[in-house]
């Protein structure tokens, strides 16, 4: 087994103990992501639309950094404060997205870091292992 860390100044760098993502032979295992902008460090401003952009923007990034992009994610977990949103999550996952569509879980839970209303992580499968 081959382990190496993945990043990017392009995502938002990790605020504790853990990687951007973890890519293992030919699989990536990326990390939450909450609508940070990766310049600043910061939760951007917007509504729940314009978070769940960011946060997409933001793997994007780490998947681009695995040697990947969002079409090949193959399990995605999303992590709402509120259920309602869910609706929105779908409507903006098919901009972002490819069919086949990953598979998914959304999960409501009673808080996020820094108080947002999203985030997401990912499972990502490539063609090739990692090179430099």
């Amino acid at each position: 087994m081959s382990k190496h860390v993945i990043f990017t100044d392009k995502a938002p760098q990790a605020i504790g103990t853990y990687s951007q993502a973890i890519k293992v032979d030919t699989t990536v295992y990326l990390s939450g992501q909450i609508p940070l902008d990766p310049e600043t460090m910061e939760i951007i401003d917007g509504d729940i639309r314009d978070h769940i952009r960011r946060v997409l923007e933001n793997l994007s990034a780490v998947c681009e950094a695995g040697g990947g992009s969002l079409n090949d994610i193959v399990k995605l977990n999303v992590y709402l404060t509120d259920l309602a949103n869910f609706p929105i999550v779908n409507e903006i996952m098919g901009e972002y997205f490819d069919q086949p569509y990953p598979a998914r879980a959304a999960v409501g839970v009673a808080a996020l870091p820094k108080g947002v209303g999203v985030e997401m992580d990912a499972i990502m499968e490539i063609n090739e292992p990692y090179s430099i």
